[in-house]
């Protein structure tokens, strides 16, 4: 009779190595293709001011220009409408000033192109200080 001779078997196990490897590069690509939320919160506090009345300009100049399209200079209506009789208006108005600066108060349904005259105007007399006023919200 023969006997065998029995052998040790090993117990079969599971190799880990290639399982770390595939986590590993799936762990890269979820890494890469992840997007990350960057929350920034800045505390700022910003300076207050105390606003004080805008200095007058004792040197103006205010050209009115109302819905019609009929212009006055300094509260002084101008019966024509052509951009000459509005300049010598506007140096009458300036005669005492060295240099003023024309003040243009339009009404907002006025026509664009008298806005226009009024800027020639004061072109031609020889003043390039130019403003327009607006109305603030209430």
């Amino acid at each position: 009779m023969k006997f065998r001779i029995r052998r040790h078997q090993e117990e079969p196990e599971i190799n880990l190595i290639p399982l770390i490897d595939v986590l590993l590069v799936i762990l890269i690509f979820l890494m890469v293709t992840t997007t990350y939320s960057r929350f920034a919160e800045l505390q700022i506090n910003l300076p207050t001011a105390n606003a004080e009345q805008a200095p007058s300009r004792p040197e103006q100049i205010n050209v009115g220009v109302d819905a019609k399209g009929s212009f006055s200079v300094n509260q002084v209506v101008i019966t024509t409408n052509n951009v000459t009789a509005i300049s010598n208006a506007i140096k009458q108005a300036a005669a005492q000033m060295k240099d003023p600066t024309i003040v243009i108060n339009a009404d907002a349904n006025a026509a664009h192109q008298t806005v226009v005259r009024v800027m020639e105007a004061a072109q031609m007399a020889g003043y390039s200080k130019i403003t327009f006023t607006t109305q603030g919200n209430r």
